[in-house]
């Protein structure tokens, strides 16, 4: 049986299922490390573990282009980061409040396939010591984090916030290139080289 997950989510422990691709462990539990349906593999043997996993496949990822994909008010989005200053960053919407209806590899849709850009002000990333807020701290260009849409802004333009335990980075790479995982609420760390970075980190849900 599968299951519709994102990145962050426990799928098992590792004293019961052996981590296959599309997951990583931390803290002896199994994540997914991206959107997508598990796949649960037989142990081969009594003396083995069955193997989760959530492979890299699924429909053509879909671009928001219809009125039932609009952004709206209060709307769930993960968004890629496209450009990081001082007080505000600039994100391309990749979907619209997901859902087991609407599975796709986000990671693969490209810039001709979007049509909408959201802005991330600094009052808007979190809900404490909103002054002290470095942007470069909290998100960097390719982050793909998951946030809510607070105004509609302009035709091309939505504001989002990230405020809240629930919003921010779910996926992230290093500056060496490699994949990242949480180490808490503020840092991701690289799983090869266990380097930590700074972040404004979602809980996984």
């Amino acid at each position: 049986m599968t299951t519709l997950v994102v990145p962050g989510q426990v799928l098992a422990s590792t004293s019961t299922h052996q981590a296959g691709p599309g997951t990583h462990i931390y803290e002896n539990n199994i994540l997914a490390s991206i959107v997508g349906q598990t796949s649960t593999t037989p142990a081969p043997n009594k003396t083995s573990k069955p193997t989760i996993s959530v492979p890299r496949q699924g429909p053509t990822p879909t671009s928001v282009n219809s009125a039932a994909d609009l952004p709206k008010v209060g709307s769930t989005v993960l968004c890629r980061v496209t450009r990081v200053q001082q007080r505000q960053l600039a994100a391309s919407i990749l979907l619209v409040d997901p859902s087991a209806q609407d599975v796709v590899s986000y990671t693969k849709i490209t810039n001709d396939d979007l049509q909408f850009q959201a802005v991330l002000r600094r009052e808007d990333v979190r809900t404490h010591e909103k002054d002290k807020v470095v942007m470069n701290d909290m998100y960097r260009v390719g982050d793909i984090l998951r946030a809510s849409v607070i105004s509609l802004g302009d035709e091309r333009n939505y504001y989002i916030s990230t405020a809240g335990n629930d919003f921010g980075v779910v996926v992230a790479t290093s500056g060496t290139g490699n994949a990242m995982v949480p180490a808490s609420w503020k840092e991701m760390r690289d799983v090869v080289t266990g380097h930590g970075e700074s972040r404004k980190v979602a809980k996984p849900m």
